[in-house]
C-alpha cells in the first residue's frame, strides 16, 4: 500500500518540509559523488559507537544519510505528503525541532534494542515516522489516496489516514518482533525499532508542539 496524497488542505507553504527534502536529496547526490559507503561508515550511527560515547554527533547527521535510490524516495514522498500539515499546525520553528527530536528519539530506540550492532544505522526514516504519528493523531479522518498493488493489478483508493498509517505502524511493530526474535538486529536490514520509536514519540510529543487550538481542518496560524 503506496501513498501518492491526501486531502488535507493547507494554509501556508510548508518551508521546513520542502527544505529537509531538499537537504536530504543534496545530501544524498552528495553521497553518489564521494561514495555511499564512505559517507555512511562516517556520518551513520553506530549503536556500539554511542553506547559507548562515541561519534555522538553521527546520532543527528545519521537522519540525512540514506543507502539508496528507493531508500531516500520513499522516505521523502511520506514527508512531502503529510509533513505539509503537521508543518501547519506546529508553526516552522517547533516543526523543526519535532522533527528532529523525534529523529533523535527513534535513533536511540534502535540502539537500546540493537546496543550490540556495529552496523550503521542511516535515514530519515524515524524522524518521518513521528511526523506520521502526529498526524494519525491530528488527522485520523483524512482521505490518502493510495496505491494497492495486487498481483498484475493496480488498485487506487481513498482511505482515512488512520487505516493507512495505523497499519503501517502494525507492519513496523510485527516486523520489529520478528527481527528481534530471530536476533538479526546486528545484521543489518530496516531499523523497524527506530521507526516505532519515533511513530510513538510523534503521537505524544504533537500535544506538545501542535497549537492548542487544532482541529481536523483548522490551520490558522
Amino acid at each position: 500500500m503506496i501513498p501518492l496524497k491526501d486531502d488535507n488542505p493547507r494554509s501556508k507553504t510548508p518551508v521546513v518540509t520542502i527544505g529537509l527534502i531538499v537537504i536530504n536529496i543534496l545530501v544524498f547526490y552528495l553521497e553518489i559523488k564521494f561514495g555511499v559507503q564512505a559517507f555512511v561508515l562516517r556520518f551513520g550511527a553506530i549503536p556500539m559507537n554511542i553506547l559507548h560515547g562515541q561519534a555522538l554527533p553521527t546520532l543527528f547527521t545519521s537522519m540525512f544519510l540514506h543507502g539508496g535510490f528507493l531508500h531516500v524516495g520513499g522516505n521523502m514522498l511520506y514527508l512531502w505528503i503529510f509533513g505539509d500539515n503537521v508543518e501547519n499546525i506546529m508553526g516552522r520553528g517547533k516543526f523543526l525541532t519535532f522533527y528532529v527530536l523525534c529523529g533523535l528519539i527513534a535513533a536511540l530506540t534502535h540502539i537500546i534494542m540493537s546496543g550490540s550492532s556495529q552496523v550503521p544505522m542511516v535515514g530519515a526514516s524515524g524522524a518521518i515516522a513521528g511526523v506520521l504519528g502526529a498526524y494519525v493523531v491530528k488527522f485520523p479522518k483524512a482521505k490518502v489516496l493510495v496505491l494497492i498493488p495486487l498481483f498484475w493489478f493496480i488498485i487506487f483508493r481513498q482511505i482515512p489516514a488512520l487505516f493507512v498509517l495505523g497499519f503501517w505502524f502494525l507492519l513496523q511493530l510485527f516486523s520489529g518482533f520478528i527481527v528481534s526474535g530471530g536476533q538479526q538486529s546486528d545484521s543489518g536490514g530496516v531499523a523497524f525499532w527506530a521507526h516505532i520509536g519515533g511513530f510513538v514519540a510523534g503521537m505524544l510529543l504533537v500535544h506538545v508542539f501542535a497549537k492548542k487550538k487544532t482541529t481536523q481542518w483548522d490551520f490558522e496560524m
